[in-house]
């Protein structure tokens, strides 16, 4: 299949799911998402949490092998049974043997991802024997023979009506059933039988303790507890990364794990079975019988899961992924997911943000392959991680790797030249020329308005639509002959050395400097209007373009070349000042992988979004009056990972200071992200992500405000979406827009 064909595949595939799950999708996840806003909010201890549950994963981890050891040694010791299995196929052989020795007609098996990964469901059907999934959601998704759209909630693409619609025609019950309640009460009772007569039962864990074999089952439902205690076997399923060392490890993970994955402040049920085999069967063939006469046979299996975790384990990159708890807090928060769930946003079992390590590391590169672009780098699940895992960094190496893996392209000759990045030649064609735009703007604005001409024109835009993917109907951006440092140079400053109270550099990123230049021009006279000498070096793109694309090599290069440019700067005492919040992102998120800690910390330390500067300056006591603004109403959206560093209260608190009334947005992704919204097989799903964001900006209360973003493609796609420009909050303070006040 060509790129092309792939794309319209892919686009197709996408356009189906937005038709059919995802309204739904995006309901659910948008209520789990706003709930776990809520129910963490009553936390005041919520990030120490979340870090002393990254201390006892990491700690769990790195002490591996010698706690299976002591889980194996403290389960067989209760009488119980561990098998190790190096990988699914062993997994299914163990199981289908306890099965086969307890002449099983039926098991029964509460949730369970891992269990999904290994197919234990079709392995044992293949040997005859009745499997019953006895969670809801995984309860209908057998009926209908679906895939899993989410970790925790398998069935959020189905709506009720959808379930209702499903049940009554498999099951044809006496009376339609309609409602959630009347649904759930049918599987209830239906359910209760199948259990009860079931001959094995199967549970998944959350966690595993090493010093007392407890199994920790967090669920919404009872039926885990029925289908671990009611048949005489219970067989358990985890991987290997399930164990923690103690039962007081379980601690800040039974605080976070529910608020994370769906807003509850706890969930329904928290099983804590230390399998003694010896406990008495349920029996209700015999109520009558004292469980203290009773002389039971009770089996218990532990089959822990390798299948590719102890080489993650071992994969520097990789390794944070076994850290996971599998709460779904990535996918909840992640924009892209919550209009097309897991069956986009997902490989052969897991979905979301944390899907690429996982399905990377126990089915292979090509599984994540299939969804790993889904992921922009936006950064939006990092914060929300109960584990601190930093997801976008995973699902960008991954499509490192991933890149590596290609053949020469087709047309690698168009942009030969044109690319003078670190990587190698085989990379995807569309990911190179996004990789490289620095270079492409570089030639855009030594030949304006030419080049503006030539790609807006037809041909043009159907040759970059067929060979790259650049979707024809989004409009280009258009190069400024005179770039930002051009009119800088040859204006000079406006403030004397002696007469600064500060001295920063304006850090000149690629869209800013050759697009939208007037933003640049409003960032120096507003930082001049407070009594701060501008200076803007030549200093390179920060990598943030060929990092979106996976080519970590061009962008470590970049991040050195901007360190070494800016060094000096921040040895003179000189702040670093930023307009683009995906490039400050850059100095103080990702550069720690790719400087030397010492220079990390030093630019992290000493760079500042444009309005947070600014704030920093009046709260200092610069004059405020001298910078523009208006008693005007301004309708403003803040970049995504703006808002993951935690800067967007000070655009507002700018913005009001100078007299605007501010409406801000609670979308969280404008749906642009970047390069993603060009690629021809993603325009229709930025558009719907956009789409919450064009809702709530063209309400009564917001449709006839100034929009302001602080984002390059957050201006970009609000322009797209409300046919009217949008503007970066910086030239609303411009000093040429001052009015008495």
């Amino acid at each position: 299949m060509s790129d092309a064909d792939g794309r319209r595949s892919k686009a197709a595939h996408i356009r189906r799911l937005l038709e059919t799950e995802g309204d739904a999708v995006e309901e659910n996840t948008i209520g789990f998402n706003q709930g776990r806003y809520e129910s963490v909010a009553d936390l005041e201890d919520y990030e120490e949490l979340k870090s002393e549950a990254r201390a006892i994963k990491e700690d769990a981890i790195e002490r591996l092998p010698e706690l299976i050891d002591e889980l194996t040694a403290t389960v067989e010791d209760n009488g119980g049974t561990v098998y190790l299995a190096d990988d699914a196929a062993d997994a299914n052989r163990y199981i289908r043997a306890v099965a086969s020795e307890r002449e099983a007609d039926r098991l029964v098996k509460s949730k369970s991802m891992t269990t999904e990964e290994l197919e234990v469901n079709e392995a044992l059907e293949a040997d005859g024997v009745d499997v019953v999934e006895t969670d809801l959601g995984e309860w209908v998704l057998q009926v209908a023979d679906e895939a899993p759209s989410h970790i925790v909630a398998p069935a959020i693409h189905r709506s009720e009506a959808d379930i209702a619609r499903l049940f009554n025609e498999r099951f044809d019950p006496e009376e339609p059933l309609e409602t959630a309640e009347e649904l759930t009460a049918f599987a209830r009772e239906r359910l209760g039988g199948l259990i009860r007569e079931a001959d094995v039962g199967m549970t998944g864990a959350n966690f595993i303790t090493a010093d007392s074999g407890t199994i920790a089952l967090v669920t919404s439902e009872g039926n885990a507890r029925k289908s671990a205690v009611v048949p005489d076997t219970h067989v358990a399923v985890a991987g290997v990364e399930k164990i923690v060392p103690s039962v007081e490890d379980l601690a800040p993970f039974i605080e976070l794990i529910g608020r994370s994955g769906t807003g509850q402040d706890i969930t329904s049920y928290i099983s804590l079975l230390t399998p003694p085999v010896e406990s008495p069967v349920v029996d209700v063939d015999e109520p009558d019988v004292a469980f203290a006469d009773r002389d039971d046979d009770r089996e218990f299996h532990l089959v822990l899961i390798d299948n590719g975790r102890m080489a993650m384990r071992e994969d520097d990159q990789l390794r944070e992924t076994l850290y996971c708890i599998r709460c779904s807090a990535c996918a909840n928060s992640c924009a892209n997911f919550q209009s097309v769930g897991g069956h986009a946003f997902g490989g052969e079992t897991y979905s979301g943000g944390i899907a690429t390590g996982w399905e990377a590391g126990v089915h292979g590169y090509d599984s994540a392959a299939e969804f790993n672009d889904l992921c922009t780098g936006c950064s939006r699940c990092v914060n929300q991680c109960p584990v601190e895992i930093d997801i976008p960094w995973i699902n960008t190496v991954v499509r490192d790797r991933l890149n590596r893996g290609g053949d020469e392209g087709q047309f690698e000759f168009l942009v030969e030249g044109l690319t003078p990045d670190e990587e190698p030649g085989g990379i995807d064609l569309q990911k190179r020329l996004f990789g490289n735009y620095e270079t492409l703007a570089k030639l855009g604005s030594a030949t304006a308005p030419v080049s503006n001409w030539i790609a807006a024109a037809g041909p043009a835009r159907t040759v970059l639509e067929r060979v790259a993917g650049v979707d024809s109907r989004r409009e280009l951006p258009e190069f400024e002959r005179e770039t930002l440092r051009d009119w800088y140079e040859s204006r000079g400053p406006r403030v004397d050395a002696a007469d600064a109270d500060r001295e920063v550099v304006l850090y000149p990123d690629t869209y800013t400097n050759h697009v939208d230049v007037d933003r640049g021009k409003a960032a120096v006279r507003v930082l001049e209007a407070l009594d701060v000498r501008v200076r803007i070096p030549e200093v390179p793109e920060s990598g943030r373009a060929p990092l979106s694309q996976g080519m970590i090599d061009t962008a470590d290069e970049r991040a050195s070349q901007v360190y070494a440019a800016l060094a000096e700067h921040v040895d003179a005492g000189r702040d670093v000042v930023v307009i683009e919040p995906s490039d400050l992102a850059m100095f103080r998120r990702e550069y720690e992988k790719l400087l030397p800690e010492a220079s990390f910390e030093r630019l992290r330390e000493g760079s500042y979004e444009v309005l947070e500067y600014v704030y920093g300056l009046l709260e200092n006591g610069a004059d405020a009056d001298a910078l523009g603004g208006a008693d005007a109403e301004v309708a403003y959206h803040s970049h995504c990972q703006q808002r993951t560093l935690g800067l967007e209260p000070y655009t507002t608190t700018v913005l009001e200071t100078a007299g605007y009334d501010v409406l801000e947005s609670d979308v969280e992704c404008c749906g642009m992200a970047g390069s993603f919204g060009y690629k021809r097989e993603y325009y229709e799903l930025s558009i719907d992500v956009g789409d919450r964001l064009r809702e709530q900006f063209t309400v009564p209360e917001a449709r006839d405000r100034i929009v302001a973003a602080s984002g390059t493609s957050c201006e970009d796609q609000l322009g797209s979406l409300l046919e009217r420009d949008a503007v970066h909050p910086v030239e609303l303070l411009d000093p040429r827009q001052r009015i008495d006040r």
